[in-house]
């Protein structure tokens, strides 16, 4: 098929001008959005994930090339309904990889990266993983050229889903229209996304769509103002630490680990997860505290 643009490469400079005229409005309103070292190694963490995508691009576009040409249908390239079918597939996809980044421990390494901010403005959507395609997170897509859909196709709608998800990082927007609200993900969705507060932990996992959260049962709307970042801080700005804490984290739990089978679950249980009840997983939090009085929970 004819070669596409890279219209994420084509729509960074545009990002870095709207952060730009952000961090000046915020300056001048005194309203906190934005603090100096925080956005600096957003941009820092961003320009890392780039510089990471053109590494290993290759390999990525490797093994969707090899799966396409073992694909089980052939699907047009020049209809614009494959176009539709595309984006919803891809934002399908997104729904379930984001989702499952938050309920297993290795794929929540990389993307913890991404709440690992304080704060909430146009500069934390930049604020993205370095080991995201080392982990594998790509594989969650491998269905689609499998199926058919061209691999230029799906890494067009990958970067298309998440030049979406640019504008929505923002507290300056309180709510769009109410159909608009109804059907797609927004400031406020994802707000709450982005809360480390117990009701909102694990909630609104949409890319483009909000309509699979309200599917699947992970829809929460926004209330009170979310305290921003992670449950444990990382507590600093360095862009190798943030880069890296979970990972860390994780290696310093699998050396504690008294078997195989608890190396295994430090690895694909939920965040929290731990042997000895220690720490908890948002689910079992709620759980606990909706148990009825007396009765323990499950």
């Amino acid at each position: 098929m004819q070669e596409l643009p890279d219209i994420m490469m084509a729509a960074a400079p545009a990002f870095l001008v709207l952060i730009a005229i952000g961090a000046v409005t915020s300056l001048l309103r005194r309203d906190g959005r934005y603090r100096g070292t925080d956005a600096a190694a957003n941009i820092v963490l961003g320009l890392g994930n780039m510089l990471v995508a053109i590494a290993l691009g290759g390999l990525v576009l490797l093994v969707f090339s090899w799966l396409y040409a073992h694909r089980l249908w052939t699907l047009p390239t020049n209809t614009w309904w494959i176009w539709v079918l595309c984006f919803f597939a891809d934002d399908f996809t997104y729904y379930w990889f984001h989702r499952i980044s938050h309920e297993s421990r290795w794929f929540w390494a990389s993307h913890s990266v991404h709440h690992s901010s304080d704060r909430y403005n146009l500069s934390t959507s930049l604020r993205q993983t370095w080991t995201g395609t080392i982990s594998g997170s790509f594989l969650f897509w491998a269905w689609m050229p499998l199926a058919g859909f061209h691999p230029a196709m799906v890494l067009f709608m990958q970067s298309a889903n998440l030049i979406y998800q640019f504008w929505i990082h923002t507290e300056a927007i309180h709510r769009m229209p109410a159909w608009f609200e109804a059907v797609f993900n927004t400031p406020s969705h994802h707000r709450v996304h982005h809360g480390s507060d117990e009701e909102y932990l694990d909630r609104n996992y949409a890319g483009t769509l909000i309509v699979w959260d309200k599917l699947f049962g992970s829809f929460y709307p926004e209330g009170s103002t979310p305290r921003y970042g992670l449950t444990h801080p990382v507590g600093t700005d360095n862009p190798l630490r943030i880069a890296f804490h979970e990972w860390a984290g994780i290696w310093h739990d699998l050396r504690r680990a008294r078997s195989l089978g608890e190396m295994f679950n430090i690895l694909v249980q939920p965040p929290g997860w731990s042997a000895d009840g220690s720490s908890l997983t948002t689910r079992q939090v709620r759980d606990r505290q909706h148990a009825p009085t007396g009765l323990p929970a499950e």
